[in-house]
């Protein structure tokens, strides 16, 4: 009993981590979107430190005021932040101009976001899974695939090695079993 629910619990942990390399690899890579993690608290409690954020690029004139997106701070420049859409405006030529605030903030952000700093718009949002984003992608990434597709295949050598053991323990005992079955029976002699 024990056994099976080691297998039951390898197995829910087995698909636990299916499930999130799914929804951290293929969903975003299947729709086109890309996935940053939260690595500050302006979006607490909706969206907490450590959480994967997974955006889809979307035009400017399709982002309305409640949506929450990514944005470059500095146009072309790398460093994003994820706050909510609080409203929107027009700057000098007339181009359109978004207004943002982190949840957890007491006052709109300073600067307006134009078009081209848009990263995209919130899909999903899965708390602490963020952590895992920086690991599978960021510079300890050469030491972290190693290290778990060497966990994963001793892993997998232990569970082959232990139903051949099983396997031969059950065949053991079978022929055991046989033996005991056909040795001949042993008739009590009497002397006369």
């Amino acid at each position: 009993m024990v056994r099976s629910l080691g297998r039951g619990l390898a197995w829910g942990a087995f698909a636990l981590v299916g499930l999130a390399a799914t929804l951290v690899l293929v969903v975003p890579l299947v729709i086109g979107a890309e996935r940053y993690t939260i690595l500050g608290g302006s979006m607490e409690p909706a969206i907490p430190l450590g959480s994967l954020v997974v955006v889809q690029p979307r035009e400017l004139n399709d982002i309305r005021v409640g949506d929450v997106i990514t944005y470059q701070l500095e146009s072309g420049e790398a460093t994003v932040a994820t706050h909510r859409v609080v409203g929107e405006g027009l700057v000098g030529d007339g181009e359109r101009v978004l207004v943002t605030q982190g949840d957890a903030n007491d006052s709109a952000d300073i600067e307006p976001v134009r078009g081209p700093q848009v990263r995209g718009v919130l899909l999903y949002s899965i708390p602490l899974l963020g952590w895992m984003n920086v690991l599978i992608s960021g510079e300890l990434r050469m030491w972290v695939v190693p290290v778990v597709s060497g966990a994963l295949l001793l892993y997998a050598a232990w569970m082959f090695v232990s139903a051949w053991r099983d396997r031969r323990r059950r065949m053991d005992e079978v022929t055991a079993e046989e033996q005991v079955e056909h040795q001949p029976e042993r008739v009590p002699q009497t002397q006369d």
